[in-house]
Formats: structure tokens, sequence, C-alpha cells
């Protein structure tokens, strides 16, 4: 068997999209997405980011793309091994050849996420070197424009900064929020997230800044009855209590609806706090976390 770790071509696509159709296909009805981007991908290849295949005997059997998202931090994303191929350390030669190609471009650390209940792809990432750094989950308000609190409401990106430094939920999340730039991805977040931001949000009151988020992106997708839906990722909600918790997320359904936002999705820490003043606020929650692991790019692996 001659396998050759190589950038990806455009002709691989059938190959990818051959052994990647059935993914998931037990746990999510609309499968798996690298069919729909594998070709995009290839073709937006530049410096900032790299599509790998592992070729077998001249047919793609192993898909990865690392993605670099600041200076130091790289993320890698869309891992598959064909099936027939598992259990040939294809896997970690793909993982390892991004590490290279990121590490050659100054990044320290590469992360990657799993779903929880993908246990292959977890087996996949800590064989691969990736070690776990922190898990969160997704709570989802109702757009809402007459959604009212008692909080002092502002924008000032400072607050914001306070609200979160001074949250564990920033701990929690190993100081870690969505990306505003690459989708499904979390990067370290600074000041410059939130003033870059499309929408931040702080919360205070009498004792302080006690709550934050900001909104990364807007996008449209289908629902299930084939309609467009415009839906809003907020890249992080942290707060102090269950009263700022409440105060937060109605915040962030009345920013929706103002923004002719359908559906939310908000990243919160995966701890039962969190998660309980989500629920107590009585919100939607995600059925489950999802795991965020990261590799040490100055190290050997």
């Amino acid at each position: 068997m001659a396998v050759e770790i190589r950038q990806a071509r455009r002709d691989d696509s059938d190959a990818v999209a051959a052994f990647t159709q059935d993914t998931w296909s037990d746990r999510r009805e609309s499968g798996d997405y690298l069919p729909r981007v594998f070709e995009d991908w290839v073709e937006s290849d530049d410096d900032t980011q790299r599509t790998f295949v592992a070729d077998v005997d001249g047919t793609a059997a192993g898909v990865l793309q690392v993605v670099r998202l600041s200076e130091h931090e790289a993320w890698a994303q869309g891992m598959r091994v064909d099936p027939a191929h598992r259990g040939k350390s294809l896997g970690t030669r793909l993982t390892h050849a991004g590490f290279d190609w990121a590490r050659e471009r100054g990044a320290t650390v590469a992360r990657n996420m799993v779903f929880s209940w993908n246990v292959m792809g977890l087996g996949l990432s800590r064989a691969a070197g990736f070690e776990p750094e922190t898990e969160f989950r997704w709570v989802h308000p109702t757009p809402d424009a007459d959604a009212s609190h008692d909080y002092t409401e502002t924008g000032d990106v400072h607050t914001a900064w306070r609200a979160l430094q001074s949250s564990r939920a920033f701990d929690e999340l190993a100081g870690l929020g969505l990306d505003l730039n690459e989708a499904w991805a979390l990067s370290e977040l600074t000041k410059d997230t939130l003033r870059d931001a499309p929408r931040t949000i702080a919360l205070t009151d009498g004792d302080g800044a006690r709550a934050a988020a900001y909104r990364v992106r807007d996008y449209d997708r289908e629902n299930e009855g084939g309609d467009s839906v415009t839906w809003a990722d907020y890249g992080v909600g942290v707060w102090h209590d269950t009263d700022a918790c409440d105060a937060l997320l109605t915040a962030i359904s009345r920013d929706a609806a103002e923004n002719d936002i359908d559906q939310v999705r908000v990243l919160i820490p995966e701890a039962v706090d969190f998660v309980s003043d989500a629920a107590a606020a009585r919100v939607d929650i995600g059925d489950e976390p999802d795991f965020v692991t990261a590799a040490d790019l100055t190290a050997d692996y």
C-alpha cells in the first residue's frame, strides 16, 4: 500500500464524497458537510489554509483542513478517514502534516472541535496528539423585540471585557470564543474580538459588570420544510449569577429580533451552574456538549 500525504485537488472530490456521505447518517439528518464544501476548500487554499488528503494507491482515503486563525493559532477541521482504511494511522499522518504546515507559519497551538458523541473522532484526535482543553454547549433564546430586563446595557468593549475576565465562565472556556472569521472555529478571545464583532453586549448593575456576549455572524440555511431561516451565532455568553444570565439571554433575544434573526445559538460553558442557569431562564438548551482539544505545536509529536 503506497500512502502519500499531499495537498488536496479538485479531482479528489468524488473519492471524498464517497467515504464521507454516511459519516453521521445515524446522528444527523443533514449528513456530513464535507461533500458540500470540499471543492470550495480546495479552490480557496492559500497561505492561510491548506486542505490535505491521504492518497492511498492513487485515491484519496482521508482528508483534513488546517486554517490559520491568528499569528499563533491554527484550527484543524474536517478530519475524516475512509472506513476501509481505518487503523492504518492515516488520520495521525494527516494531522501531523497539518501541524507541520501550521508550525512553519508561526502557529504554536492547533485546536479542533469534536461532537461529544463522536467517539471515533475523539479517539482519532487523541491519537494524533490533541489534548482536552474545554467543552461548551449551545443555548437557543427565542428572538423577541419586546424582551426587557432591569440591567444597564452597553456596547462598551471595556465593560464587556471586565465582565468576561471576572466571570468564571472565561476560565471554564479556556479564554476561547467563536472566531469572527472561520465558522465553527474557536480562537482566543481578546478585546479586539469584542471591538470587531458586529455587536457586543455588556450588562451592569450596582455591583459592576455582570454579563457579556458578542454576535459573530448571521447566515441563512434551510429548515426541515425547505424555507430559508436566518440564524445568528453569539460567540460566548458569560454571567455572574442566575439573574444576570436571564438578563443577558433576554438582551440577546431582543438584539436578534431587531436584526431580523429567526434562530439563535449562544455558546456557553459546559458546567452545571451555567447550563442550569440557562435552564432557569427557560431557554432551549442543546442536547449534548461539544469538546475542544488542543495540540502544543512547540512540543514534539
